[in-house]
């Protein structure tokens, strides 16, 4: 097998050789306590989700962990929302894979598609991070802690992309696709900080933002670096 290319960042998503990767869409989060999700979460997930899907063309997506959010109950929407998933996919042509998060206790319930323990992009391997991956690869490329770096006093979701993370393979760790996700800080974490055992040396870890309005990434040194500039 061979390692798949460079990636193409997007809308807190990833493209790898014809994949799609999206992570943490916790579908069914709201506010307060709720398990139902906001006036207009739900749009808003399917239409970013189908943009995505549009842009891109992709001959499979891959939701790598956690597309519920509760642990013991679907609401209503939920249902919605997977739906809209499906249906972006099946209109594109592309086949839709889930590989299970710690939150996806429930997934029987809205999903009887394909699941995977892991998914293979070559010598990629996509996972959600919370635990030891099954499989070994030259590349990980996981979720699970939510990324958010803070400049000037402004939280971004970010991905972080470090050599040599985990069993000497790089990590690609993507950020929530939820935006109701607050996400973590990780200006000043530590690998001990992070939940994944994928995270070996955070010094290393260069964080990668996603700038809608301007529609490119933004690179920052390695978080070793960084700390030291602010």
């Amino acid at each position: 097998m061979t390692t798949a290319g460079t990636p193409t960042f997007d809308d807190r998503a990833v493209v790898l050789d014809g994949t799609l990767v999206v992570a943490d869409l916790h579908v069914g989060r709201g506010t307060g306590g709720s398990l139902e999700l906001p006036v207009g979460s739900n749009t808003e997930l399917v239409e970013r989700f189908t943009s995505l899907v549009d842009r891109h063309d992709p001959e499979r997506v891959v939701v790598a962990g956690d597309l519920l959010h509760s642990f013991q109950t679907v609401p209503r929407p939920v249902d919605d929302t997977v739906a809209g998933f499906e249906r972006a996919c099946r209109e594109a042509g592309a086949r839709l894979v889930v590989v299970p998060g710690n939150h996806d206790t429930m997934l029987d319930a809205v999903w009887d598609g394909p699941t995977e323990a892991a998914a293979r992009i070559g010598d990629t391997v996509v996972c959600h991070g919370h635990e030891e991956p099954p499989e070994q690869g030259d590349r990980y490329v996981i979720g699970h802690d939510h990324p958010t770096i803070e400049i000037e006093g402004q939280r971004r979701p970010c991905y972080l992309v470090g050599a040599d993370q985990y069993r000497g393979s790089e990590v690609l760790m993507v950020p929530s696709f939820n935006a109701l996700n607050a996400g973590v800080v990780v200006n000043e974490m530590r690998a001990g900080d992070f939940q994944s055992p994928l995270v070996t040396d955070t010094d290393e870890l260069e964080p990668i933002v996603w700038d809608e309005q301007g529609r490119e990434t933004l690179s920052f040194p390695p978080l070793g670096e960084f700390r030291r500039m602010l």
